[in-house]
């Protein structure tokens, strides 16, 4: 079964291009250090009717304000310890120095956990 690492954070809505770029730069250190697939997906239906359960939704969740954005980002590992072995790669790497200083973000809206898979359904 797969290991995958979530966040949750909330962007600014006048930064998410700015958080676009730094993605697009992230995605392209931890897929070269060898994560299977890495995903950053922006809220679109953030308030979707499920027939008629009611539930938290992510902008609850992530306490974004009316100008934000909730990210949800995973990136998918084969396992726990090949998530350690290429986020410490990841970390090491000269690119990340790269990374802007200060982040298109509030650091106190992300959540962040290592989840391993318990059902792992494919099409193929």
């Amino acid at each position: 079964m797969k290991y995958v690492d979530g966040f949750v954070l909330v962007v600014p809505n006048d930064k998410v291009e700015d958080y676009k770029i730094m993605a697009q730069k992230g995605g392209d250190i931890w897929k070269k250090h060898g994560a299977l697939e890495y995903f950053e997906c922006v809220g679109e239906d953030m308030n979707p009717e499920i027939g008629g359960m009611k539930m938290l939704t992510f902008p609850q969740l992530a306490k974004a304000g009316e100008d934000e954005t909730v990210v949800f980002s995973f990136i998918i590992f084969n396992s726990k310890e090949h998530r350690n072995e290429v986020n410490k790669k990841v970390m090491e790497d000269p690119m990340m120095k790269e990374m802007p200083k200060e982040m298109p973000f509030d650091m106190e809206k992300v959540a962040y956990g290592g989840f391993k898979a318990i059902v792992e359904e494919h099409n193929e």
